[in-house]
């Protein structure tokens, strides 16, 4: 399957998920709520409420900032989106359905997020619930440090 055709069923996907949690919640189906998710669904990276009514506005849809940040908050109560407090006083948010677990590595200077995934910690997170007798159902690592070199913040190597 290519990429834009996986893609167009995820989009279908979540658009059927987040009918059915606003139809079971008895909630309104506006087309400003599924812009906002189509708009999430087409990034690749993590955003923040802000950031991302900004750039809907830019693109000249007609949604107001109450709507995005009402709407993240339904994304995130549906499981479509998650939200992270990575150190800082602004939540940053990613999708989520249909993307593989992993972690998260954050520069405490300019605030990059880079993503990584090693099957270690699922290992670890095996281990650790067969020893403890425990199921556990989900993990967030999350570690902290600076860019090394590259960060808009730090002083330049030479």
């Amino acid at each position: 399957m290519k990429l834009e055709e996986k893609n167009d069923s995820i989009i279908k996907e979540v658009k059927n998920i987040f009918t059915a949690h606003l139809e079971k919640n008895k909630l309104r189906k506006t087309p400003e709520r599924f812009a906002i998710l189509e708009e999430i669904y087409s990034r690749d990276d993590h955003f923040d409420a802000e950031a991302l009514y900004i750039q809907m506005k830019n693109q000249n849809y007609r949604v107001s900032r109450a709507t995005v940040y009402n709407t993240l908050e339904l994304l995130v109560s549906s499981d479509l989106i998650k939200r992270h407090q990575f150190g800082k006083n602004l939540a940053q948010y990613e999708k989520s359905y249909g993307f593989k677990q992993h972690d998260h590595i954050i520069c405490v200077d300019c605030g990059k997020v880079l993503e990584f995934c090693d099957p270690r910690i699922q290992e670890i997170k095996n281990m650790m619930g067969n020893l403890m007798d425990f199921k556990i159902t989900h993990h967030n690592l999350n570690l902290y440090g600076k860019c090394k070199g590259s960060c808009e913040n730090s002083p330049s190597e030479n």
